[in-house]
């Protein structure tokens, strides 16, 4: 089943929404608020989010903008027809449709159902490498054939390293990308810790680590054979 969030603040234009959506291979999760959506997304995942621009609470383009450092899901926004700075935001943020308020609830629905295509995860996305299987679309993780448990922020922290192995990442990066809505508020160790568990969870030899290696003075690598 796949799985939509849609971030409304009038109850019952979103009711509405989640009515006209929702069917047999389709669920939707309203939230109203901006720490409502924030919320939701920590026990995600999402197949496709839509967010309304203006909220009580701050504007979707702001999550928009947090979900695009580390996620690629598909993302409409609902704006007040009058908006086009809105639009013209959201476009360049990473939204991959807009639809203007009022509209046509057949209209959305094939709006929707055209990203969730786009967006299904094909077969053969995950990434094969070294006795690995990582598939962050389907947050299905293997070793060896074995399925691994990986916490959220082990996840990001994985995904990170392994789109960039072979280089080194400093630890400034890794903190401002694994933790984006505080990276400065993050205890000096937090990313020590997570490294530590994510090595335990995915290496034969944590103590001596074959591929997510510490760079001291500089950060952490993904490290490749380059021989």
């Amino acid at each position: 089943m796949q799985t939509i969030m849609l971030m409304e603040d009038d109850a019952a234009l979103g009711q509405g929404i989640c009515l006209a959506l929702k069917d047999s291979s389709v669920q939707v999760r309203l939230c109203q608020t901006l720490a409502q959506g924030r919320a939701a997304l920590e026990h995600g995942p999402f197949d496709l989010l839509i967010l309304d621009v203006n909220l009580p609470d701050g504007s979707g383009l702001d999550l928009l903008r947090e979900v695009r450092r580390t996620s690629a899901v598909p993302i409409i926004l609902l704006t007040a027809n009058d908006l086009e700075m809105d639009i013209v935001s959201g476009l360049e943020s990473g939204a991959d449709d807009y639809i203007t308020k009022p509209f046509s609830l057949a209209v959305l629905r094939a709006r929707v159902n055209a990203q969730l295509r786009r967006g299904a995860p094909a077969q053969g996305t995950a990434v094969e490498l070294d006795g690995f299987s990582f598939d962050f679309a389907w947050m299905e993780f293997r070793k060896n054939g074995q399925l691994i448990e990986l916490s959220k922020t082990e996840q990001r922290l994985l995904r990170i390293l392994v789109e960039n192995r072979g280089r080194v990442l400093p630890r400034e990066t890794l903190l401002e990308r694994v933790w984006p809505d505080g990276a400065q508020y993050v205890e000096e160790n937090a990313l020590s810790v997570t490294v530590k568990r994510l090595r335990n969870k995915l290496e034969d030899a944590p103590s001596r680590p074959r591929f997510l290696k510490t760079v001291y003075g500089i950060g952490y690598t993904w490290a490749v054979d380059r021989s």
